[in-house]
């Protein structure tokens, strides 16, 4: 048996699996954000933890016997979050989360400061990245920057409260921009343009490696034995990628969580930083991978079953299951910003077309539109790099909905397919780096594909009218642009 536990932005999941690779059982806690200013967004990094363990109680509670045959547990996480930490490893402050946008004047020094940044780490300085963070920190709060002792992301922490250790893996770690992506290794040049060094970084491992083994205090809190491992794990993204057996060059997928996310694997290192691309290590040693990143996807609809207090199902079910053509009303989902391709912090979401006529469902179907004409923004931002995509599984929160998996396909212009267990895909995916920790297996035998539960096609008879829709939903960012921000 393996568990993998995936720390997200609005909850920790953790999944039991079987030696077969079936899903035995799923356990969740709900995690809450703080916004205490404009663009910020901050999380207790104690509170992963409190939910990570009390997910595994849960599974333990109920499944004793399983529980205690666990052999390896993986852990994938949001990205980039910076978990600064004093020397008795105790956090300093709250962690700054990958969708904080508050660093966009340190993301220009930091260029400025180091010319080769894009060479080395194969991405541009956004704010949602770790290192800007950090210059943040070491400007307005010099007094704990002084006492910073280790910068964690948030899966590294919740591994450190588990065993003791610090170790990171090579997915996550290229989202810092202190790694050197192609040589898989931090750069003390990049951590030196920051004002830190070696000694501030955990120790790094491949995605299936073993990383560490469980404290004894879990292993007889859960029934388990004294020696299971923890694989390095991954990002959530690359932890999706696992679950979904993408893990030869060229397999590609999108992700509607609460952020939105084109991803394909390569073979090699292969920044390109001009468009906003990201390109990082995957969780398998010798393999990289390209990702377009939408900054609110899922989260898109979420809003807006919060502005309307309606649950998001009962938006979407007057609308069906497919729609005829695009709403009169378009929408940019920028409620937190954007990466790909735009890399801007400050832009903000907008309604546009609205009348007096205009009812709910339009509103409802053009935020699903939004977020799929930035899914094809992004898809354009990757087949500019390295060629086209020719098909995605399609994977997340959003992926539950057929009406919005229809609505891709009609705007990617390329067959999307919903998969079995596509809302715990990184979840999955770090139970399967478990596994591989813990047995050595070989990744193509346990890295499966799962069983696609529907293909939704383009539709010939919509999708010339969302390639005009698409045209002039594109001319919006930059029109609107300064009075967005």
């Amino acid at each position: 048996m393996y568990i993998g536990i995936d720390i997200g932005t609005s909850g920790v999941k953790a999944v039991l699996v079987s030696e077969t690779g079936a899903i035995v059982a799923t356990a969740a806690r709900e995690l809450a954000l703080s916004h205490p200013a404009p663009l910020w967004s901050e999380q207790d990094p104690d509170a992963w933890v409190d939910a990570a363990v009390g997910a595994v109680d849960d599974l333990a509670a109920r499944h004793p016997r399983e529980v205690a045959q666990v052999r390896g547990i993986g852990l994938s996480g949001q990205m980039h979050g910076a978990t600064l930490l004093d020397e008795d490893g105790r956090p300093l402050r709250p962690a700054i989360l990958w969708n904080d946008g508050r660093s966009h004047a340190e993301c220009v020094a930091l260029e400025r400061r180091c010319p080769s940044l894009h060479t080395i780490a194969g991405n541009l300085a956004m704010p949602g990245f770790t290192a800007p963070k950090l210059l943040w920190v070491a400007r307005h709060e010099p007094q704990i920057f002084e006492r910073v002792a280790k910068v964690l992301l948030p899966k590294a922490y919740v591994r450190y409260r588990l065993t003791g250790e610090m170790v990171e893996d090579m997915s996550d770690a290229a989202g810092t921009l202190w790694l050197d992506v192609g040589l898989r290794r931090w750069s003390a040049l990049l951590l030196h343009a920051v004002g830190l060094d070696l000694h501030h970084m955990p120790r790094l491992v491949e995605g299936s490696e073993v990383s560490a083994v469980l404290a004894p205090e879990f292993a007889r809190r859960w029934g388990m034995a004294n020696d299971v491992v923890i694989a390095g794990g991954a990002g959530d993204n690359a932890a999706s990628a696992i679950g979904l057996g993408a893990i030869a060059p060229g397999d590609a997928f999108l992700s509607l969580g609460t952020s939105g996310v084109v991803f394909r694997v390569t073979d090699r290192f292969a920044p390109v930083p001009a468009s906003a691309v990201h390109a990082f290590c995957h969780a398998l040693p010798g393999l990289w991978h390209q990702m377009g990143v939408m900054l609110s996807a899922a989260a898109s609809l979420a809003w807006l079953a919060g502005v309307m207090e309606t649950p998001a199902a009962a938006l979407l079910a007057p609308l069906g299951e497919r729609v005829d053509g695009p709403s009169s009303i378009k929408f940019l989902p920028y409620l937190d910003g954007e990466r790909t391709p735009h890399n801007d912090a400050a832009a903000s979401g907008a309604f546009v077309g609205l009348r007096g006529a205009t009812g709910r469902s339009q509103i409802v179907q053009a935020v699903l539109e939004g977020v799929a004409f930035a899914a094809r923004d992004n898809l354009a931002a990757l087949s500019a790099a390295s060629g086209p995509i020719a098909e995605v599984d399609l994977v997340g929160g959003g992926s539950r909905s057929p009406l919005w998996a229809q609505i891709c396909a009609d705007v990617l212009g390329i067959p999307v397919h919903r998969v079995e267990e596509g809302e715990v895909g990184a979840a999955l995916g770090a139970a399967r780096l478990g596994r591989l920790a813990a047995t050595g297996e070989d990744p193509a035998e346990v890295c499966k594909r799962p069983r696609r539960l529907a293909s939704f096609a383009p539709r010939a008879s919509v999708t010339a009218a969302y390639d005009e829709a698409y045209r002039r939903w594109r001319e919006l960012y930059p029109a609107l642009k300064e009075s967005l921000k």
